[in-house]
């Protein structure tokens, strides 16, 4: 397994483009400083009145394929 950490802040309307799916998927840059790619849609459990605001932590198989995404923050 691997685990990223990032920071993702996103106002409520940039939140409802990806809940709507005007994006398919999303791009953070982890704590180390690697791009990271994952579906959007992984994001809607955390979207707020406020939008998303928060560290993450992405889990990801050997294979690079998407366990869970975790607010840590």
């Amino acid at each position: 397994m691997t685990e990223y950490y990032f920071a993702l802040y996103l106002s409520y309307s940039e939140c409802l483009d990806y809940y709507h799916g005007k994006y398919k998927s999303v791009q953070v840059t982890e704590d180390g400083g690697k791009t990271v790619r994952f579906d959007a849609h992984h994001l809607r459990p955390f979207i707020s009145s406020l939008g998303i605001r928060g560290r993450f932590r992405l889990t990801l198989t050997a294979e690079n394929q998407f366990l869970k995404l975790e607010k840590i923050s």
